[in-house]
């Protein structure tokens, strides 16, 4: 299995966690939009519902009030003539043939027809209809015939709704025993009608003699709501839309520490790879050799130590991007004496053909001091690494170490290097020379967390100069806090 295999499963996990996250707030979103949508488009056809029986109450109650008696009989002149039976709706006057003993005098076309399925014509000894007014007629009953029947003496427009007469004999038969006002669904064909029944009284003996039944269509108001609940419909999905990709934005930055700390694992382990491979290559190489001929063994002993020290190097640069890679709590700045610090770093430097100036004015920086010591430790390496002077067939090293102000200057008489090469050169795993690269990104990264900079330029007479500069006393925590 290879590393981009290993690192693939918990990149996988990640993007699983993501889209799992993403999930769960959507059908958390589609939840509650669900159910507020419910709370409104219920509420709001129960308004309308509630609003089409109250007008259809007021139309009753008005209905009833225009009905009056006089020494001929029950009295309907008034409806024809008022709002309230021109309208949408379907009023209806149904008269008790036993309690009153005389049909209606005055009554519109098709009055004094027989809700009870028996005739009124042998019951009607006072009748006064108006001439050419249609006699009675059997169409249903609303419980027993007989006593209790019901004459239907006033209907407003034409029967739109289809409501069985039976039914409608039924609702004014309860409210007129009941005397109360009744509202119910009833059934009209392949749909549901509205009706209201209230009960009417004799103006001298206060008894129950009939009722006013109003019949309504909700399918005529009902639009607005069936509008009102395609637009929550619709905006309830456009919201669940945008709560899907919101997640999935708010879940991939609540993920990114995540990302970012496996990233920086991988580099990590990329680079301790990369760093580990050379040395150790070099003192397996040297104990085979040296092992085919044990006499051969101080030959072959300084390699190995220098393999070893490199080892080391490459051990602590490792460790210290791990640092870098961290969390803030392991970036400890301190107020710091740099000249020290270089002085110090200066005098680890292996013996050797080397020389060394040094230019050190006392300073004083917020710095983490490992940190520091590694990075002004990495460019002296870097010096004599590549920094040879040219033309010494000794191979010795000119280098030229100063500290002014918050600045670390490291320069070499080597081949010299260009500003607008600085950019590659700290880059891991790029390096001109026989080294891997990461000693210079390494020491760019520890600037930039000290809100510093790593630059280049000429040096005057060949060779490069490196600059290291710290940031300013609090500088450093700042920097810091805004890359975590």
């Amino acid at each position: 299995m290879t590393d981009r295999d290993r690192a693939a499963g918990p990149r996988r996990r990640l993007r699983r966690l993501q889209r799992r996250l993403t999930l769960a707030y959507t059908l958390t979103t589609l939840v509650g939009v669900s159910v507020l949508s419910w709370l409104v488009i219920h509420t709001d056809g129960r308004s309308w519902r509630n609003a089409e029986f109250d007008e259809m109450l007021r139309h009753a109650a008005v209905s009833t009030s225009l009905i009056y008696y006089t020494d001929a009989g029950v009295q309907l002149d008034g409806l024809r003539d008022d709002e309230s039976t021109r309208g949408r709706h379907q009023v209806f006057v149904l008269l008790s043939r036993t309690r009153i003993g005389t049909p209606a005098k005055g009554v519109a076309d098709g009055a004094g027809k027989d809700m009870t399925g028996s005739t009124a014509a042998g019951r009607a000894t006072a009748s006064t209809r108006p001439t050419g007014a249609a006699g009675p007629r059997p169409v249903g009953a609303a419980g027993p015939a007989g006593p209790g029947g019901l004459d239907r003496v006033f209907t407003s427009g034409s029967r739109s709704v289809p409501v069985p007469d039976e039914r409608i004999a039924a609702l004014a038969r309860t409210a007129m025993d009941e005397d109360v006002t009744v509202r119910e669904e009833v059934p009209a064909g392949d749909r549901t009608a509205y009706a209201v029944a209230r009960p009417f009284y004799h103006d001298e003996t206060q008894e129950t003699t009939g009722a006013v039944v109003v019949i309504g269509d909700p399918g005529l108001r009902m639009a607005e709501h069936t509008r009102l609940t395609y637009a929550v419909l619709t905006g309830s999905g456009l919201l669940t839309l945008l709560a899907a990709f919101t997640g999935h934005l708010l879940s991939g930055r609540s993920l990114r520490p995540a990302w970012q700390a496996l990233e920086a694992q991988e580099r990590l382990l990329a680079d301790a790879a990369h760093e580990l491979r050379t040395p150790v290559a070099i003192m397996r190489s040297s104990m085979d050799v040296a092992g085919t001929d044990p006499r051969n063994l101080p030959t072959h002993l300084p390699r190995i130590r220098r393999a070893t020290d490199r080892l080391t190097d490459v051990v602590e640069n490792v460790l210290t991007r791990g640092r870098l890679q961290d969390s803030a709590a392991s970036f400890s700045p301190v107020p710091l004496r740099l000249d020290q610090l270089v002085e110090d770093a200066c005098g680890e430097l292996p013996p050797g053909r080397l020389t060394l100036t040094l230019r050190l004015d006392e300073s004083v920086v917020d710095a983490d001091p490992a940190l520091t010591r590694v990075a002004v430790r990495n460019l002296l390496d870097n010096a004599l690494r590549h920094g040879r002077t040219p033309g010494d067939p000794h191979g010795g090293a000119e280098i030229d170490v100063s500290v002014r102000g918050h600045t670390v200057s490291v320069a070499d008489r080597g081949p010299g290097v260009a500003a607008e090469e600085l950019p590659e050169l700290t880059e891991r795993f790029r390096s001109r020379g026989g080294g891997s690269g990461i000693g210079l990104s390494l020491v760019r990264e520890i600037a930039a967390a000290h809100g510093g900079t790593l630059t280049a330029r000429p040096r005057p007479g060949g060779g490069a100069a490196f600059l290291l500069a710290l940031g300013p006393a609090g500088q450093a925590r700042h920097a810091r806090a805004g890359t975590s």
